[in-house]
């Protein structure tokens, strides 16, 4: 039998398995498990920390006499829908292997995917709403992608059950600052750690001492490398190309590090300047996966103010139209709100073609980038939002793939395309805002038929209420901005 080889890591402490064998956290886990009728909730990446986290776990409540493995154990996988290819299915092989070997050895394990809402997904948030591509400061991801998917699941089973132990693969030695929180949240007298914001759940690290050379040593050890449910953990080895490169571990709060830097992250990630892990994975013969790296890349660029003037629109959603303070109190140039409109449909046209690319040079001709659902929701706001009578998603996707968009319902009473470029002539004619008086005719297509119209003075003084002069003032501002800009490239070529 060949042995694996463990990627090594430089400059590490000797193993902890020579002061404390691995029957030791064997046992630890036991007492923990017996300790109380909480359930557990279990953190699966994919990668080799929770790898290792189950692996302890299943073997510690396998080794348990069977009348006391009564406490279930949920294993949840965060399932963001743009998270990096290669680790999809990597994933959802071992969940499915988790449920089939716990079946049939009568093991109290679940393994469960969570997925945020539609309303909350990376594409809804940035081409429907118009969100700006995320950053450090502007980091609105991971609480509706990560973060609520798996509160929700959390907070079902402290309803269930009245507590609940969230059980994590985080490791000392990582950071210091995750040694700070984790520090912070002991309970004195108790494994259990208290849960950063969820009340009645409490949080167990059970190879928080292991450090990275243990965790390969224990996840590659016996029966040639293959997890207990049966998975081949020496993939992982092929899946890391440092040993020391971190995983993208199941958030449960703002604590945990950024996914962008590590090996297992949403391939969108804008949070890091540069995306390591997918220019190695382009580099290692994924070449399919160029056009994926391409599209982020460009929108990590989004950040730069001379990009940002030619793409953000100039009033928020709200309709308000927000300044910089100068040092002296007074107002200074616009704050960049969503995405322009049109660069929105843009950029869902090429995130579909490359869709239609990547299903070509692939792996998988069924690749989907983008849900049928999400396309759906994104219509729903560009309609309501944005005016957009031309009805642009299911025109785009009909061009980009030659197949009519499914679940595509034509509302009689809304306006049209001839509708839009007629009401654009008029009100170019007499020097009015097209989205005013748009927002007003959808307004009243709205409450049209109804008995009472409660409300609608409310709803058309908001509409009137909006920015709509101090919109073209600042328009004005930012296009000489632009402008300047592009004259001072010239001259410096």
């Amino acid at each position: 039998m060949a042995k694996i080889k463990i990627p090594a890591v430089a400059n590490e402490r000797n193993s902890i398995f020579d002061l404390k064998p691995i029957d030791a956290f064997i046992a630890e886990v036991q007492d923990v498990y017996l300790a109380d009728n909480a359930p557990w909730v279990l953190g699966y990446s994919g990668g080799k920390d929770s790898t290792a986290t189950l692996q302890l776990v299943w073997m510690a409540i396998k080794a348990l006499p069977l009348e006391k493995r009564q406490k279930t154990v949920y294993v949840i996988s965060s399932d963001t829908f743009v998270e990096t290819p290669v680790i999809v299915g990597h994933i959802d092989t071992n969940l499915d292997a988790i449920n089939s070997a716990a079946k049939a050895e009568g093991l109290p394990f679940e393994a469960h995917k969570v997925v945020p809402e539609v309303s909350d997904t990376f594409w809804v948030c940035l081409l429907g709403k118009g969100y700006p591509a995320p950053t450090t400061r502007f980091r609105w991801c991971t609480a509706r992608m990560k973060i609520s998917p798996a509160d929700k699941f959390i907070l079902g089973r402290v309803a269930e059950f009245g507590e609940v132990v969230m059980v994590l693969g985080a490791r000392r030695g990582e950071s210091a600052t995750r040694d700070q929180v984790m520090k912070n949240r002991e309970i004195h007298g108790s494994r259990l750690r208290k849960h950063s914001t969820l009340l009645n759940a409490f949080v167990y690290a059970p190879i928080e001492e292991f450090s990275t050379n243990d965790v390969w040593t224990y996840i590659l050890q016996g029966d040639n490398g293959r997890s207990p449910w049966g998975a081949d953990n020496s993939e992982l080895v092929g899946m890391y190309k440092s040993a020391a490169g971190g995983e993208c571990p199941l958030v449960v709060d703002n604590s945990t590090p950024s996914c962008g830097n590590s090996r297992f992250g949403c391939w969108v990630c804008t949070v890091v300047e540069k995306d390591h892990s997918m220019e190695s994975l382009v580099d290692n013969g994924e070449e399919w996966m160029e056009p994926l790296l391409d599209f982020r890349n460009k929108l990590a660029t989004h950040r730069l103010p001379e990009v940002k003037r030619k793409i953000r629109s100039i009033k928020r959603r709200d309709g308000r139209v927000w300044r910089k303070k100068n040092e002296d109190g007074s107002e200074g140039t616009p704050i960049p709100g969503p995405y322009l409109f049109e660069f929105r449909c843009e950029m869902l046209r090429e995130l579909l073609e490359i869709e239609q690319r990547i299903r070509r040079e692939g792996p998988d001709p069924n690749a989907r980038l983008i849900r049928e659902d999400e396309l759906g929701e994104i219509r729903k706001i560009w309609r309501t939002e944005e005016q957009d009578w031309r009805d642009s998603v299911p025109k785009i996707y009909r061009e980009v793939t030659g197949e009519e968009l499914p679940g595509v319902i034509d509302d009689v009473t809304s306006l049209t395309s001839a509708d839009a470029s007629l009401l654009q002539e008029v009100c170019s004619r007499h020097d009015v805002p097209t989205r005013l008086v748009g927002k007003l005719l959808d307004l009243e297509r709205d409450m049209q038929g109804m008995s009472r119209r409660a409300g609608i003075f409310k709803q058309i003084d908001r509409v009137f209420r909006e920015d709509w002069k101090e919109e073209i003032r600042a328009r004005a501002e930012v296009d000489a901005l632009i402008a300047a800009s592009e004259a001072d490239d010239e001259d410096n070529e």
